[in-house]
């Protein structure tokens, strides 16, 4: 591999984990204003993150169809319940009570809720070195969710929804390497997005999106954080993260849960959140165990819709 070739693999991981840290600065931006009062609920800026991700995906949506077996599709759609769709919801009623730096960080779990969802619910075997590795993850997270400097002590319960949220990653990714390995991963994306367009629709009809005044400034910055969040965080990620497993290895691409949660954290200092010491150890021993689980292990090249952070 040429040097020059070497470098775009780079510049594609870099923006790739910005685009996906990123994702939780914008949930913020879409529910609150910059005073801090509410713009849009949680469920609305979920359920248009995801109709703006399925709509990009739209033009592709026939020729992905004509690819995946009719008997493939319920669990396609499962996959993008549970990848993306409940997720979306989860994360974003989280960011109502916790910082969007701790989402970022909690969100570096998934590897690990990879290995202890494949062992619980599909009797995948694994080794001590990966279990280990899960252990530590956890006392990190366990250390982070009761720091004073994250004030999740308070709100625990919140920070709860997301780590629901990371089990359905891991779940899926599972289920998707198990049920769906020989189905392409962006036909599995595009047919899951654009048909939760559909419920997404109906939530933004009946949480009353639509008669918002859409127009004035405040609602049109929250809409437009909500959409760059499906768009980017959904259909140009999941296109960056196939070009960069095809061009540098499944093994490399995966290395993009290390720079989320630091992209996270930054956008959440710039935010003016509080981000601690603690706070950042933890994140280092989680992502310890991290590596450690994914150390000699090369992971499943149909990830979930949302990637590999899933939050997509």
């Amino acid at each position: 591999m040429s040097e020059k070739s070497k470098w775009l693999n780079w510049i594609i991981f870099i923006g790739l984990s910005f685009v996906w840290g990123s994702s939780f600065i914008l949930m913020k931006l879409g529910l609150y204003a910059a005073d801090g009062s509410v713009v849009l609920s949680a469920t609305q800026v979920a359920a248009l993150r995801i109709f703006s991700g399925g709509a990009v995906l739209l033009p592709f949506f026939i020729s992905s169809v004509r690819k995946i077996p009719k008997d493939k599709w319920g669990i396609i759609i499962l996959s993008g319940l549970l990848g993306s769709f409940i997720p979306a919801f989860l994360f974003c009623i989280a960011e109502t009570r916790i910082d969007s730096a701790l989402a970022g960080t909690l969100n570096s779990l998934t590897p690990s809720f990879v290995i202890i969802t494949g062992i619980l619910l599909f009797k995948t075997k694994t080794s001590a070195q990966k279990i280990i590795g899960v252990l530590i993850s956890l006392a990190g997270c366990f250390m982070l969710l009761f720091t004073k400097e994250t004030k999740a002590s308070d709100n625990n319960w919140y920070a709860g929804f997301i780590l629901i949220a990371t089990v359905m990653y891991g779940a899926n990714v599972n289920m998707v390497k198990q049920k769906l390995n020989n189905v392409g991963s962006l036909n599995i994306a595009t047919f899951a997005f654009v048909v939760l367009t559909i419920p997404s629709l109906i939530i933004l009809f009946l949480s009353g999106y639509f008669s918002l005044p859409l127009s004035q400034y405040e609602y049109l910055r929250a809409t437009g954080a909500s959409a760059l969040l499906g768009i980017g965080g959904t259909a140009v990620a999941s296109i960056l993260f196939y070009v960069l497993v095809k061009r540098a290895g499944a093994l490399f691409g995966s290395m993009v849960t290390y720079g989320i949660p630091f992209v996270a954290i930054l956008w959440g200092i710039l935010y003016g959140e509080n981000i601690g010491w603690l706070e950042i150890i933890s994140l280092a021993i989680i992502l310890t165990g991290v590596f450690i689980v994914n150390k000699n292990f090369k992971p499943p090249l149909s990830p979930s819709p949302s990637g590999p952070d899933a939050s997509r």
